[in-house]
């Protein structure tokens, strides 16, 4: 099971920049659906590189899925060299994104989202509507399905919103 808590708060405290998109931002806009990870879109600069790395070293990132003992070296290199990465953690499952499809990087993303406390802790996530964007532009059958309830919760919204 994923500590999401744990993972955002090490995020945070570590000023990594990040936008919550994915699973994790659908819940918090009103999913029903559980999610067993936290899907993040990282800065890519060389500042954030480094805090991405010292708040995850703690935990242990290991590429998931990956047979055990394959090298790996958690470091601002590696994630220089790569873009999106797949990782288990000893709290749990994270993928961290450079960029996501109908949405880009983090600096497009930044302005597409809302800022909310989600377990006391501030963070960026994905606006509704561009979520729904992503979503509809990865277009994988569980991202098809998910549109469904998504635009349910938006149009619900609008209505309480005109009421």
């Amino acid at each position: 099971m994923t500590d999401l808590p744990a993972l955002l708060k090490a995020l945070s405290q570590a000023g990594v920049d990040f936008v919550i998109v994915g699973g994790a931002a659908a819940t918090v806009h009103g999913s029903a659906r559980l999610t067993q990870d936290l899907d993040v879109v990282y800065g890519r600069s060389p500042e954030n590189l480094s805090r991405l790395v010292s708040a995850l070293a703690p935990y242990q990132p290991y590429l998931r899925g990956a047979p055990q003992g394959l090298p790996f070296s958690w470091d601002e290199q590696t994630l220089k060299n790569g873009l999106n990465f797949t990782l288990i953690t000893t709290l749990g499952a994270i993928d961290l994104l450079g960029e996501i499809a109908g949405g880009g990087k983090f600096e497009n993303l930044k302005g597409q989202s809302i800022s909310l406390e989600i377990f006391g802790i501030r963070c960026l996530c994905l606006s509704l509507e561009a979520l729904i964007a992503a979503k509809r532009a990865c277009g994988r059958p569980r991202d098809l399905e998910a549109i469904a309830e998504l635009e349910i919760i938006r149009d619900q919204s609008k209505t309480i919103d005109q009421e």
